[in-house]
């Protein structure tokens, strides 16, 4: 799920190894290790390579030197989350947020290290323990009025088809899904939402939609990979990596819905760093690397934002 501030329970219930995440405040270092392994275990973990980004000099002169002084740009993650964050069998940080604090820490000159941290414990540690926080942070008004965000991405919910949509769904609009039998994960946000569109399929006097929910949305994604679901209704960049963790098994198809920023956290009133990695950020997305960065890991890359923002309107 998006990561907001208030939906701690819904995230426990909405997340998972394969394709999806779990609440920080439930998991230990060890349960995240277990994440990222059975997330490798149908493909490859993706990496993006960092090493061609050269330090901007311009850019890096604008970050403070209560920053840059260590020669590291150390981040607060919570690894809990692919394919955004999460341990690997090493009990290392990867994921896309990695490897864009990598690369932002190349764009200042720096080395980056993401420390693996409960969710909520980031923000309280933004400017103290940590540098940035860089964890899937959906930009709301509340957390804008405490920190400084930056934005770069736009995340919703994707349905996941079979490979080559044998069924033949149509996802031009969701009256498409009447009388198709559709997997979600139970408590989150796409399991309310089906039950939304449902509704719509009886109200147009339609066949109601099959609904099956799945403890874990990696258990959905096999039943559609095996050819029991028509589909799979889960995050966008969830929806995305699950190609990638079923060797392309699997599909995106149709569009993105209530897609909300995501941001990187600076301490409030630090608007200096703001403004650095704010730059750093718009470097990446206009060289394109950004967008190779989200495509390294089966993203979608329409969910990229194309200007960096400090505090956008929400």
């Amino acid at each position: 799920m998006k990561r907001l501030p208030a939906l701690a329970a819904l995230a426990a219930s909405a997340c998972l190894a394969l394709t999806a995440c779990t609440s920080a405040s439930d998991l230990k270092t060890d349960d995240a290790a277990s994440s990222g392994a059975s997330a490798g275990t149908s493909a490859e973990i993706p990496s993006f390579d960092v090493s061609g980004i050269a330090k901007q000099d311009d850019i890096a002169a604008m970050l403070p030197e209560s920053i840059s002084s260590d020669g590291k740009l150390t981040i607060g993650v919570s690894a809990d989350y692919p394919p955004a964050e999460f341990l690997d069998t090493s009990n290392q940080p990867v994921g896309y947020d990695i490897d864009l604090s990598r690369a932002l820490a190349a764009v200042l000159g720096l080395e980056a290290t993401a420390q693996h941290a409960e969710f909520d414990s980031i923000i309280p540690s933004i400017g103290s323990k940590y540098d940035l926080g860089i964890s899937s942070f959906t930009i709301t008004p509340e957390r804008e009025a405490s920190t400084e965000m930056v934005s770069y991405i736009s995340v919703g919910s994707q349905f996941n088809v079979a490979k080559g949509n044998p069924t033949g769904l149509d996802l031009s609009d969701t009256l498409g899904l009447c009388g198709k039998t559709v997997g979600v994960q139970t408590g989150t946000a796409q399991e309310e939402d089906i039950q939304g569109f449902n509704e719509d399929c009886q109200a147009a006097g339609k066949d109601a939609i099959d609904i099956k929910s799945y403890a874990l949305n990696s258990d959905a994604t096999t039943a559609l990979a095996g050819g029991t679901l028509d589909a799979v209704f889960s995050d966008s960049t969830v929806a995305g990596y699950a190609q990638i963790q079923t060797g392309g098994a699997v599909e995106t198809a149709g569009k993105v819905f209530d897609a909300a920023p995501q941001g990187i956290v600076i301490a409030k009133g630090d608007e200096a760093t703001a403004k650095a990695i704010q730059a750093a950020v718009q470097y990446l997305m206009d060289e394109g690397i950004w967008n190779d960065i989200l495509t390294s890991w089966g993203v979608d890359t329409s969910q990229a934002l194309t200007t960096a923002e400090i505090n956008p309107a929400v």
